[in-house]
């Protein structure tokens, strides 16, 4: 599904943000990858969506390899991400059904796959009632849960959480890692990239920890195990 082959990115600026990175991470697991800030989390991040390239190894999701990828491959590729930010990223002036629709304009579809996809996501994440209202009139935890839904409604392969539960509080935090197991349940892929301990260890999921720009530890079920 995800595959890292010796991967290293250095920056123009003489940054190496990641060293000699290989791991795979098979259909239908669920994965953390932890590190304190610098360790190469956000790089990683970017380079699974194609929106920088390795200095060396080469990268492979789903069958793509990313080196042999023509720009017109590249929105097939991203296609297979379902992508959660911390910051939500939601269009404030949009309401929650228009937010969830946007992603299904994105890739053209018709209205009548919108009316019937849209509602049946909403009720995924248990926002069915709060379709009419805007973002501002939703909780933290339910503007994520947004979030959510607009990353899945096109069905990808791999959902990519970057940080999603750091702007919310424990119960909420709790709700939404709950949400994401449930939908890895149901076959999709899931990568949460974060440095929420508490979360990684009740969870007791494969860990993959980063340390400048190295993996230290893989490890198939456990905890954070910060060792910084």
């Amino acid at each position: 599904m995800i595959v890292l082959d010796h991967v290293s990115m250095k920056y123009p600026t003489g940054t190496l943000a990641l060293d000699d990175v290989t791991f795979h991470i098979g259909k239908g697991e669920f994965v953390f990858i932890v590190g304190s800030s610098g360790s190469g989390k956000t790089t990683l991040i970017k380079l699974l969506l194609n929106e920088i390239k390795p200095t060396k190894g080469d990268i492979v999701v789903s069958g793509m390899t990313y080196s042999k990828l023509k720009r017109r491959d590249i929105p097939k590729l991203r296609r297979k991400f379902g992508v959660v930010f911390q910051n939500f990223r939601l269009l404030k002036d949009r309401t929650v059904f228009e937010n969830v629709a946007f992603a299904q304009q994105v890739v053209e579809k018709s209205n009548k796959e919108i009316r019937r996809e849209v509602p049946a996501v909403l009720t995924m994440v248990g926002l069915a009632s709060e379709y009419k209202k805007y973002p501002k009139q939703l909780s933290g935890g339910e503007q994520q849960r947004v979030a959510i839904a607009r990353a899945i409604v096109n069905r990808p392969d791999i959902i990519l959480a970057d940080e999603p539960t750091g702007n919310l509080d424990p119960a909420n935090s709790t709700e939404i890692m709950e949400l994401l197991d449930d939908l890895n349940k149901k076959g999709t892929t899931v990568v949460v990239v974060t440095h929420n301990k508490e979360i990684v260890d009740a969870m007791q999921k494969r860990v993959i920890r980063l340390k400048k720009g190295k993996i230290v530890s893989d490890v198939v079920k456990g905890g954070y195990k910060d060792e910084d």
